[in-house]
């Protein structure tokens, strides 16, 4: 699933390169914000 740099073969989903591992903790990052904001606003709006 996820490709070693030094593999030749192209049938992986993943990279182990920069540009996976930043938009992977960005990725991360959002859904980490939607959570919070979806529970703040509970607590907001009193649905808890």
């Amino acid at each position: 699933m996820i490709k070693e740099e030094d593999e030749k073969t192209r049938d992986y989903i993943l990279q182990k390169d920069k540009t996976t591992k930043s938009v992977s903790t960005f990725v991360i990052v959002a859904l980490i914000l939607l959570v919070a904001a979806v529970v703040i606003s509970g607590f907001v709006f009193k649905w808890f």
